[in-house]
């Protein structure tokens, strides 16, 4: 499959990008060159290969599914710069 200058032309006119000839041809080059190496990774032969639930193989720390209070009000509040009536203070932005 490899995309057109006419193509090209509908594709920019959708995302409502004004391109000259110069960039249409360039774009429509650099998008045939990604079409193709998609096309490459469906002729990769995966049968025998897991499928993943992350590229790293780090495990995810998983936290005790338990039901607490939430209540952490005063622990997030002692790292604040400014607090007042439990609520964070910033300074003033608007005059």
């Amino acid at each position: 499959m490899a995309l057109t200058d006419k193509e090209m032309l509908h594709v920019a006119k959708l995302a409502r990008i004004r391109l000259s000839e110069a960039e249409v041809s360039h774009y429509a080059k650099e998008i045939n060159g990604i079409l193709k190496w998609i096309e490459q990774l469906g002729e990769v032969n995966t049968d025998n290969i897991a499928p993943l639930a992350s590229i790293s193989e780090q495990a995810l720390p998983w936290r005790e599914d338990k039901v607490t209070d939430g209540n952490i009000q005063q622990q997030v509040l002692k790292n604040a710069t400014g607090a007042e009536y439990g609520c964070f203070t910033v300074p003033k932005v608007i005059e």
